[in-house]
């Protein structure tokens, strides 16, 4: 496990799923254990890469509990219980601080675009109805919604608030972020293509979708570039390139889930409206899964 805070790996990990749409609790238990065998240091249940939008409450909190106790400690349970509403916000807040997760990640509110004032208000909310660390997350691309580095300054004073994942893909972002806020405050990258970058300019680690299918290899990559071994970081980075752009040729968890389906993980099933990746795309990913040295169970 990660030894201070957030530091290090942290897999924003899928929610494997059978053709029906049911939760595959099967697959789930192989999918901790291959992370408790990898070397991630925490994962984030029920985050975008989880279909946290088709999940309902008490499949969301069953997800988690099942995770926390198989892990028992080895590795950090993180819940995704942002909302686009304040009050729903805190209510799972307050949900998932009973059940004593490591974290609670909450996203900016999507579609509703609230204010700066509005943002801060409501992390404010949010945090003040915690008991475990809150960790920021800003993904404007998804949100339409981007919450600013002065309004994080803002917010990373107050109790448990204590990271945020930043997935605006900008070194100047990173470098702003690390310039306003305390420096106990970790930032962490929601950009696996850029965070070797981000972590010179003072992020401490990665909410990862391509650790979903090379687990290994990313905390490796995360682990080299955390301790100055520029070198070794650049050639382990070298042979997840080719992932971290090919995992994202259609939305987000279709080509991951595609991923670990042909790895032997889980079944390759999502909730409409996401779809099975289109055909066009299969021999681009299975190729860029060869790069990263991983082995395919099933033919592309």
């Amino acid at each position: 496990m990660s030894s201070a805070g957030f530091s290090g790996t942290h897999v924003a990990i899928v929610t494997p799923m059978r053709p029906g749409g049911e939760i595959d609790w099967q697959a789930w238990s192989v999918l901790v254990d291959f992370h408790l065998q990898n070397g991630t240091d925490g994962l984030v249940v029920g985050g975008t890469t989880g279909e946290s939008p088709t999940l309902t409450d008490a499949e969301l909190r069953e997800l988690v509990q099942r995770a926390q106790q198989q892990a028992a400690g080895r590795l950090k349970i993180v819940a995704g219980a942002g909302t686009n509403s304040t009050a729903a916000t805190v209510a799972k807040v307050r949900e998932f601080s009973a059940l004593g997760v490591d974290g609670v990640l909450l996203v900016t509110p999507a579609y509703n675009r609230p204010t700066q004032e509005g943002l801060f208000l409501h992390y404010e909310a949010a945090a003040a109805a915690s008991t475990v660390p809150v960790i920021l997350y800003n993904v404007p691309g998804r949100t339409a919604v981007d919450l600013l580095p002065e309004t994080v300054a803002r917010l990373a004073v107050l109790p448990r608030i204590v990271a945020i994942k930043e997935a605006v893909a900008s070194m100047d972002r990173i470098r702003q972020l690390r310039a306003l806020c305390p420096d106990t405050f970790q930032i962490l990258s929601g950009d696996d293509a850029t965070v070797r970058e981000a972590m010179s300019q003072g992020a401490c680690g990665v909410i990862s979708v391509t650790g979903n299918v090379a687990p290994a290899l990313m905390s490796a990559m995360i682990s080299a570039a955390g301790r100055g071994d520029l070198e070794t970081a650049a050639r382990l980075d070298a042979k997840l390139a080719a992932l971290h752009d090919k995992l994202f040729v259609e939305a987000n968890p279709i080509p991951v889930k595609w991923a670990l389906a042909r790895m032997g993980l889980i079944d390759d099933a999502l909730r409409l409206p996401l779809t099975v990746l289109s055909a066009r795309y299969h021999g681009e990913v299975a190729a860029a899964l060869r790069q990263a040295d991983i082995t395919l169970a099933t033919a592309a």
